[in-house]
């Protein structure tokens, strides 16, 4: 699987991660009760060699972490690949890139909080223009008028932030309908989600009904766009479960090196 990813693929892997509400938070309390359970952590080997291969992992708690992804990969093929295969079929394509567009429109002040947190005030100050221009130019992000005008998208969340930080991942976890994760990251989660406006939609108002709408629609989008990568991982990987690990804190740990080194001027580009 090719993780360099286009324009697109870092819109629909927006609309996966913002799609993800409740069922990451529950997902992680529900992980960590379980993992107090020692039949569910590995011990650490004695062999140096393998010692070293097992504090690379970061997984101890690989058998129960082994087991929430077959839960998760028995759901995909018995439900979540056929109604993505069927939302893909029944929206079309301007229609879904519209609502990765509004994803990561209404998650741009979470990025721009984190981007202050990194202290990266050029990152900041184009995560703050992006949701200024969509959420105006862009009829509430429905259209990524920003990304025209020189503002293109970029990660940043509290989990890499606090990566920036120096603050330890922890345990590596796959949680059900989330995917990979680890404690910092989780934590991160909970504050990228206080930071997202569209969570402070109040009852009783129609926006309400848009809230449900955003939610149900990202999570179908973000399961749909990410079809084509599991079948080829699930087809060309030996052990799926530990190649989709290792991808995922490699990445991750390249978006904190990302961030860090980013060192461009305050400034924009067109300023000067």
């Amino acid at each position: 699987m090719d993780f360099r990813q286009d324009d697109n693929a870092i819109r629909e892997t927006r609309s996966r991660r913002v799609s993800r509400r409740s069922r990451a938070l529950a997902g992680t309390l529900a992980l960590l009760a379980l993992g107090a359970c020692g039949s569910l952590r590995n011990p650490p080997p004695t062999d140096p060699d393998d010692l070293a291969d097992y504090k690379a992992a970061n997984d101890p708690y690989e058998p129960l972490n082994r087991k929430m992804y077959n839960v998760q990969m028995w759901a995909y093929h018995k439900v979540l690949r056929p109604v993505g295969k069927a939302w893909i079929w029944a929206i079309p394509r301007p229609v879904r890139h519209s609502i990765a567009n509004i994803n990561e429109t209404w998650r741009e002040p979470a990025v721009f909080f984190s981007d202050v947190g990194a202290g990266k005030p050029r990152r900041a100050g184009d995560a703050f223009m992006r949701f200024a221009i969509n959420m105006s130019a862009g009829v509430g992000g429905f259209f990524d008028v920003a990304g025209l005008v020189g503002y293109n998208q970029h990660e940043t969340d509290p989990g890499l932030t606090m990566g920036t930080w120096g603050v330890a991942s922890g345990p590596y976890l796959f949680i059900p309908f989330v995917g990979p994760s680890n404690f910092r990251d989780g934590a991160g989660y909970g504050i990228g989600q206080g930071l997202t406006p569209i969570n402070y939609v109040p009852r009783g108002y129609d926006l309400l009904t848009f809230n449900w709408a955003y939610n149900v629609a990202g999570t179908m989008e973000g399961y749909a766009s990410s079809i084509d990568q599991i079948d080829h991982v699930e087809q060309d990987s030996l052990d799926p479960y530990s190649y989709i690990r290792s991808a995922w804190q490699q990445n991750r740990q390249s978006q904190i090196d990302t961030i860090k080194n980013d060192d461009r001027a305050t400034t924009p580009d067109w300023y000067n």
